[in-house]
This record gives structure tokens, sequence and C-alpha cells, in this order.
């Protein structure tokens, strides 16, 4: 498999003024998606743990992480990176005033560890074909270009 994340060019128009020209920006195209029975084999290939050993502990890791999560902790995991939930919600005129009913959205941040923020910066990038886009100008032929970031 290439190392190479590819990508597509779109137009976007600005939201802040529509009247503007529409510029094009690159988007991201996956490949697919890598489930745990990939990670599994994948990882088993690299050491002499077995694919259901590694399968139980990817199982109870996620359950892991979501629970840590669920109790406000920071996730770390290690070199990966770490994950912690953050929140949105409605102000309210004084701090007293404030009630948890007023949080209408959860997310979780994830944050590189110096591994994967290493390797982020050394990919490599290859044009493809836009996907479906309204607004999008087709790109031309199936030209791919090579970029060091």
């Amino acid at each position: 498999m290439d190392r190479a994340v590819t990508y597509s060019v779109v137009g976007r128009r600005n939201p802040r003024n529509q009247d503007a020209p529409v510029k094009f920006y690159a988007q991201a195209q996956a490949r697919g998606e890598m489930g745990i029975r990939t990670m599994a084999e994948r990882i088993q290939n690299a050491c002499t743990v077995t694919r259901a050993d590694i399968m139980a502990v990817l199982i109870a890791l996620s359950e892991v992480v979501s629970e840590g999560l669920q109790n406000g902790e920071i996730v770390r995991l290690g070199d990966l990176g770490s994950l912690q939930v953050s929140l949105s919600s409605k102000g309210a005129e004084t701090q007293d005033d404030f009630t948890a009913g007023m949080i209408s959205k959860t997310r979780v941040n994830f944050r590189p560890g110096e591994d994967l923020a290493k390797a982020l910066g050394i990919m490599s990038f290859q044009r493809v074909e836009t996907k479906s886009q309204p607004e999008a100008k087709p790109v031309g032929g199936a030209e791919t270009e090579e970029v060091q970031a």
C-alpha cells in the first residue's frame, strides 16, 4: 500500500462573504477503513502475540478509554497521544445561574503524542479525483502529485 494521504481539490465559498469568489482547498479522501480485526492482524505480524490476544486487549482498551472519559479523566495512550472530553454550553448571566442542563454538546479532543506528531509532519500526499461536491469543479485527468509536508 502506498504511504500517502490522498486528497482532492474542492471549491468552497467564504461563509462570511457569500459574494466572494469560490476558492479551492485540499480535502482528505479516505482510501478505506481499518477496523479492529485488521489492526489485530497487523499487530500480530509485527510481534509474537496472537491475534485473539490482541483483539481482547483492543476491545478492553476501548472499554477502559470510554470509562476513563466518562469519569472526566484525561486518557494518555503513551506515544500515541491523549484523549480528553470538551464541552459546549449556553452562557449564563452568573455562575450561580449556570446548570448542567445548559451543556449542549460533548466532544473528545485528541492530542497526538510526540511520535504521531512527527509522523504527521513527514506525510506525503497524492491528488485524486474529487468525490461528489456540489460546488467543486472537476479535477482534470488522473494526475497525481507527490508533496512533502
